[in-house]
């Protein structure tokens, strides 16, 4: 022990420089460390999905997090039963042509210009994020001007549903877990709606709860997505077995069964393959498969008898199970997810079930054919874009160069194609869709693509030049007759870009469309000016959606008055879920590292939810 001298030594209080040598010291420590933490991408830390699972699963007990809804809909009886079911198809997958480009190791420029637009985009998603945590937990929506929860999609908590793997990819572990204990109280055996809509049901909900599965592991998503599957297979309890537009909840509960619908959507139809699949696949429960690929047969054994055979028209009747009626053909609203869903099946199935394929390739020729057209612009851009079809008496095909924000889709569709089923052909398709949507957000005001616009189809791709009074006289077609034949008094109050003839619908709905196809061109072809468009698309919508509170659906994409703190034109008190579940997804993902969600071990369902391909 040492003596009352050593020991007043010891105990001696510190000079003032030395205090100041030892907080300076510790300071230095703790920055270093920190700057040492922060300077780790957060692509890094969510890019191995699985790996963190020891300490995620110790946090989230999900165990304990499985709680049981007011009804079991496992026991909800079947009055149209099967004797047996089609089976999954099994064996090994078939090695399928790799998707994704071989990107080189970046640059440290590229790097931090890539990083910090990537954080940029994560911090518009938690505006958003905090505010519905703030005032719309658990409900189905943000409202973002009123700035208060909404239910629109059953009451189920659509967004916090849908943005389950935006909160894992997004590296936002906490919230994700804060997230999973939320949807382990949903109950889906009621609901604030009469009926609720089996397509939106299966891609928002099912979907983002069968992709959070995938990615994080916890059990309680997957057995909430067995009893939301479980209810969504009542709706083909019907004599044809086809699905429902709408599914009563109540009357699923009685076993009656229902009748099949005389008028339904190809979209509603076609476009349950891949969760139903995914499903399937992971419970190993034959049903779900048989339920979509009777669709499937159906759709098969059709193809070659609509009106426009090789295409699906976009109303059917699954009554009589009948599509050769309607004559009316488009790739946008009300079919369009059902043609992206078949070369992701095939992918999702391991290439097993060729039948994908074949509806794939027998519609293509026809979409190539009568659908895509190159439009008459100033500037002779090469580009495409898609528009709706007539068939007319004697089989005439009528276009109607008319083209959709949601129909921005067909670019990725194409280039994925292509790639899975070796097509260079359909990757040079795809490539100029994306480009036309590109090139549309861009001539644009607000620098943002309308909801629906129409241009002039040029006769011929290979050479389309300018024709000043042809454009005029397209204007005045679409133009009120207040005009006078007056094209260019048109042209300047509608505030029309030159080479667009009408602007039928102003309005952008914070759309995923157009990112996604950008999206999957870069991540396909490698090239990096995709990325600089992704951020010019980025930064125009942030400009004009924003609210103090989130983003909402922009009003008049031809306004570029802003008023502080708030976006341009009108912004609406609307906030779908897929804003975050897609489109900021798809911003995320393009400025993230390339490794991050593979193109060739993940396939994305139509709200932008990844499910692990096999092998």
């Amino acid at each position: 022990m040492p003596s009352s001298k050593m020991a007043r030594r010891f105990i001696q209080p510190l000079s003032r420089r030395q205090q100041r040598f030892r907080t300076y010291s510790i300071g230095f420590v703790i920055l270093f460390t920190l700057l040492y933490y922060f300077s780790r991408p957060i692509d890094d830390l969510a890019l191995s999905f699985t790996r963190h699972q020891t300490w995620m699963n110790d946090k989230s007990n999900s165990k304990r997090l499985i709680v049981k809804g007011s009804y079991d809909w496992r026991k909800a009886p079947i009055n149209h039963t099967l004797a047996s079911y089609i089976p999954l198809p099994t064996g090994t997958p078939r090695k399928l042509p790799k998707v994704q480009f071989e990107f080189p190791s970046e640059s440290s420029s590229y790097r931090t210009l890539r990083e910090k637009r990537r954080v940029a985009v994560r911090n518009e998603f938690l505006r958003s994020w905090n505010s519905y945590k703030a005032v719309a937990w658990g409900r189905d929506e943000l409202a973002p001007v009123s700035y208060e929860g909404i239910d629109t999609f059953g009451g189920w908590g659509a967004t916090l549903v849908d943005s389950l793997d935006t909160l894992w990819i997004m590296g936002l572990k906490d919230d994700f877990y804060q997230a999973v204990e939320a949807v382990a109280q949903i109950d889906f055996g009621k609901s604030d709606s009469y009926a609720i809509s089996v397509f939106e049901t299966t891609i928002r909900y099912l979907g983002g709860l069968l992709s959070a599965y995938d990615l994080s592991g916890e059990k309680v998503l997957l057995e909430k997505a067995i009893q939301l599957g479980e209810m969504l297979y009542r709706s083909f309890d019907n004599p044809s077995h086809m699905p429902l537009d709408r599914l009563p909840i109540e009357a699923a509960k009685t076993g009656s069964g229902f009748v099949a619908e005389s008028s339904i959507s190809f979209a509603a139809v076609g476009s349950l393959t891949m969760e139903f699949v995914r499903l399937a696949q992971i419970t190993q429960e034959n049903k779900y498969y048989d339920a979509v690929a009777r669709i499937t047969t159906w759709l098969d054994h059709s193809q070659s008898n609509t009106t426009l055979p090789g295409m699906f028209p976009i109303w059917m009747d699954t009554y009589y199970m009948n599509m050769s009626t309607d004559r009316s053909y488009t790739l946008g609203a009300m079919a369009d997810s059902s043609y992206e869903y078949f070369p992701k099946t095939f992918a999702l199935l391991g290439g097993l079930e060729p039948v994908y394929e074949k509806l794939y390739k027998d519609s293509a020729v026809v979409i190539d054919k009568h659908m895509l057209f190159r439009p008459m612009l100033p500037d002779n851009a090469d580009i495409l874009y898609s528009g709706d079809l007539r068939v007319r008496k004697h089989n005439t095909v009528v276009l109607d160069p008319e083209f959709q924000h949601l129909t921005c889709f067909i670019g990725g569709y194409f280039a994925l194609a292509g790639k899975l089923f070796s097509n260079p052909h359909h990757v040079d398709l795809g490539r100029k869709l994306t480009d036309g949507c590109i090139y549309a957000y861009a001539a644009m005001p607000t620098g943002i693509m309308p909801e629906i616009f129409d241009v002039v189809a040029c006769e011929e791709r290979a050479n389309c030049p300018w024709n000043q009074p042809l454009y005029e006289e397209e204007v005045l077609k679409r133009a009120s007759s207040k005009y006078n034949n007056d094209a260019q008094a048109a042209i300047s109050e509608l505030k029309l870009p030159l080479g667009f003839t009408a602007l039928r619908d102003k309005r952008y709905l914070l759309r995923p469309e157009a990112i996604e196809s950008v999206f999957l061109l870069y991540r396909i072809t490698g090239e990096a000016a995709y990325m600089d468009h992704a951020w010019d698309m980025f930064t125009s919508i942030r400009k004009y959606s924003s609210t103090p509170f989130g983003n909402g659906q922009v009003n008049d994409i031809t306004d570029t008055q802003v008023t502080e703190g708030w976006g341009g034109g009108g912004v609406e008190d609307k906030m779908e879920s897929f804003w975050l579940a897609e489109t900021l997804k798809y911003f995320y993902l393009i400025f993230s590292r390339t490794d991050m969600v593979s193109l060739d071990e993940w396939v994305f369902n139509t709200e932008a939810h990844p499910f692990r391909r096999p092998g």
